[in-house]
C-alpha cells in the first residue's frame, strides 16, 4: 500500500451515508415514536447529547464540546497513524477509515444540532439496546477490525519467536 491516505474515500462514504440517514430518519420518524420494522428492530428518533449509551446526557452541555474536541483530536490522530503504514496493513486502514468516518459523522451532528441523531433500535421483549446510528455502525466495525489486526499481529508474533 504506497498511499495508505487513499483510504480516506471510505471515511468520507461513512459520513456521507450517516449524514443522508440521519436526514431521512429526522424527516420521515416522529420524534421518540417507534416504527417497528422486525419483532426486534424499530426505527426510532432520538437525539443523544451525551455520548455512547448517553454517557454524560444529563449534564448542562459542556459536554458537547468535549465530545467533539475528542473526535477531532482522535481523527486527527487516527490519520495520522494511518499515513505511516506499511504495504499489506490493507485492514488496519479500513478499520482506520472506519472510526474517522464515524467520528466524523457524530461530530457534524453535534457541531450542527448540539446532539447525534440517533434512529437504530434493537429490543428483545422490554429489554431495549441503546439506539445508535450509521456512524457508530462503522465506528464498531473498525474498532473490530482492529481488534482482528491486533490478534492477527500477536499471533504472527509468536509464530515468528
Amino acid at each position: 500500500m504506497r498511499r495508505p491516505l487513499r483510504w480516506l474515500w471510505l471515511s468520507l462514504v461513512v459520513i456521507v451515508a450517516d449524514l443522508g440517514s440521519k436526514m431521512l430518519a429526522t424527516a420521515w420518524l416522529a420524534y421518540a415514536r417507534p416504527v417497528e420494522v422486525l419483532p426486534v428492530f424499530n426505527l426510532t428518533l432520538l437525539h443523544n447529547t451525551g455520548a455512547a449509551f448517553s454517557f454524560l446526557a444529563g449534564h448542562a452541555g459542556w459536554q458537547r464540546w468535549l465530545f467533539a474536541a475528542i473526535a477531532i483530536g482522535a481523527s486527527v490522530g487516527l490519520t495520522i497513524w494511518m499515513r505511516r503504514l506499511r504495504a499489506g496493513e490493507t485492514l488496519l486502514a479500513v478499520s482506520l477509515s472506519l472510526i474517522i468516518g464515524g467520528a466524523l459523522g457524530n461530530l457534524y451532528d453535534r457541531l450542527v444540532h448540539g446532539y447525534v441523531i440517533d434512529f437504530l433500535s434493537f429490543h428483545w421483549g422490554q429489554a431495549y439496546f441503546p439506539a445508535f446510528n450509521l456512524a457508530d455502525v462503522a465506528i464498531t466495525l473498525g474498532a473490530i477490525g482492529l481488534i482482528i489486526e491486533s490478534l492477527c499481529d500477536a499471533r504472527r508474533g509468536r509464530a515468528s519467536s
